[in-house]
């Protein structure tokens, strides 16, 4: 807990500096963007990203993670409290914050657990789904901000000041960044100046509407002054809302760990992942205590932290304590933001997320994965964003399982001239009439035993001159207790043939285990040190 400030140096200043007032001229107009997407009052996103940010840079352990509201997890805060209370309304409000709570708890309990391990059964493609599902419904929920449409007809102002500004976003994309560089910025400057280009955007749209005064939707009055200790609770909402935080809590680690390990690896820095879960535990807890709702990692800001300078959470302290001086200075221009061009920094922010190339290399590497990425996605956009997230878990666990329950076995012949052995279907390898060699490419355990002495059932169907059956173990790390049996069952069946069972290259962990049961007494064989020993003397070459 903060090593980082006991290691602190004079030259990082500059760029936790600089890094700190680009996140937080990012984070104005993008804090209140999401607010709305999680169904909240927009000023409660500036609320949500002051006291987050301070918690995680004293428990968290990445140097460059920025902590706040995001979208996919503003999204799922929506669709957990949509049944619960209106939008907007205080119930809304309190259960928000007790959502962020609940989640802040399941996280920090997962990091004093030491649990962090589990996120990695979350498959890339499968979170690659969920999030190209999860734009998609954002990027829709939108559509009625950004053009007018939920009045009675099409609100021309809002229609041409929403599509407007995502146009310009999007031309900014595409041209903003090589433009600046023309002009003589360097390549890192330039890209941090264009991902700005929606503060410039808001900032314009605002000035437009107050000069002209159009008719248009605004964020409303914006409080003056830092958000209070808010310790209201729902009592009668605690069994609805444990649910959505424990999925809530498994996504925001998935999302803020996916951010800091792409971080890290960049300066060669190590995240620690149980450190992780107390930071964004306690992040959330903060963000409870204060009116927020749930907080994580963002990918797109913390890549701006980084590029803009930032070298150590103090980046994300200067950020959040100018986020504060916002609220504290008069907010009169706060209340002026028309919301089509928030509802256009969100689209535009989330389609950024429509990552297709995941899908493509799948297709291309595994079609397993690439349904598990569609299926995923399809489950967002039918089903909703929670059931989406119980998918893509089934869907990741189920992966697992099918392939660990189907592990590769090969049978090996002998490279002429060589003491090398190698797959038959592969390579112009040689075997012996009377002996079979299998190597199995994977543990054995109880999902998969039934499937390995079937392979060897039908191997021997197609070898019937046989007697000796050699299981090369080198790839084998550990055989669980089901496995124990399905051997031995294997050794008898093949005494009662005639055949005999022999083992090769056990790794010394599993021999230990091996040495405290009877297998090794009862083998209808021997155990050799390496495949090539075994195949001298079962063919007489010793």
């Amino acid at each position: 807990m903060l090593g980082w400030l006991r290691q602190y140096r004079r030259g990082l200043l500059a760029g936790d500096i600089s890094a700190g007032i680009v996140v937080a001229m990012m984070m104005i107009p993008q804090a209140m963007a999401y607010a709305m997407v999680a169904g909240l009052p927009p000023v409660f996103g500036l609320y949500a990203s002051i006291l987050p940010p301070l918690l995680y840079a004293l428990f968290g352990s990445s140097m460059a993670q920025s902590v706040g509201p995001m979208a996919i997890i503003s999204l799922m805060t929506a669709a957990a409290l949509a049944p619960l209370a209106a939008a907007g309304s205080g119930l809304y409000i309190v259960l928000a914050a007790q959502l962020a709570l609940l989640s802040g708890v399941v996280l920090l309990v997962c990091g004093l657990l030491r649990i962090g391990f589990l996120a990695n059964f979350f498959s890339r493609p499968v979170m690659s789904g969920f999030t190209i599902g999860s734009a998609l419904v954002i990027a829709y929920g939108q559509l009625p901000a950004l053009t007018g449409a939920d009045l009675p007809a099409l609100h021309p102002p809002s229609a041409l000041l929403g599509i407007g500004s995502l146009l310009l976003l999007l031309a900014a994309r595409s041209w903003l960044a090589p433009l600046l560089r023309r002009l003589g910025m360097r390549p890192a400057a330039a890209d941090v100046g264009a991902r700005l280009a929606p503060m410039a955007v808001v900032i314009g749209a605002t000035v437009l509407v107050a000069s002209l005064g159009l008719d248009v939707r605004t964020t409303g009055a914006v409080p003056t002054g830092l958000p209070s200790l808010n310790l209201a609770l729902s009592h009668a909402h605690w069994r609805s809302l444990l649910q959505p935080a424990l999925l809530i809590g498994f996504m925001i680690f998935l999302i803020s760990m996916s951010a800091a390990q792409a971080l890290a690896l960049k300066r060669q820095e190590k995240v620690h992942s149980n450190m992780e879960l107390i930071g964004l535990g306690a992040a959330n807890i903060g963000s409870a205590l204060t009116g927020g709702f749930p907080v994580t990692g963002s990918m797109s800001r913390s890549a701006v932290n980084f590029a803009a300078g930032a070298n150590t959470p103090l980046a994300s302290i200067i950020t959040a304590l100018l986020l504060a001086l916002a609220l504290i200075a008069p907010t009169g221009w706060l209340a002026l933001i028309p919301l089509p061009a928030l509802a256009a920094t969100i689209i535009v922010a989330v389609l950024t997320m429509l990552e297709l190339s995941t899908l493509r290399v799948a297709m291309r590497y595994d079609r397993g994965d690439a349904l598990a990425l569609v299926a995923t996605a399809a489950g967002v956009l039918a089903l909703g964003v929670e059931a989406g997230v119980v998918i893509g878990v089934v869907l990741s666990m189920g992966t697992l399982i099918w392939r660990a329950s189907r592990p590769h076995i090969a049978v090996l012949g002998r490279i002429a001239g060589t003491e090398h052995f190698r797959n038959i279907e592969r390579y112009p390898a040689g075997t012996a009439p009377d002996v079979l060699m299998l190597r199995i490419d994977a543990g054995l355990f109880f999902g998969n035993v039934e499937a390995v002495n079937s392979r060897v059932e039908d191997e021997l169907a197609q070898r019937p001159s046989t007697r000796h059956l050699v299981l090369v173990l080198s790839a084998v790390n550990a055989i669980d207790t089901s496995a124990l049996f399905g051997l031995a069952e294997l050794n008898q069946m093949l005494r009662g043939r005639g055949i005999g069972l022999h083992l090769a290259e056990v790794k010394g962990p599993v021999m230990d285990r091996l040495k405290a049961s009877d297998l090794l007494s009862t083998l209808n064989g021997k155990v050799y040190l390496s495949t090539v020993m075994a195949w001298d003397e079962l063919t007489g070459k010793a």
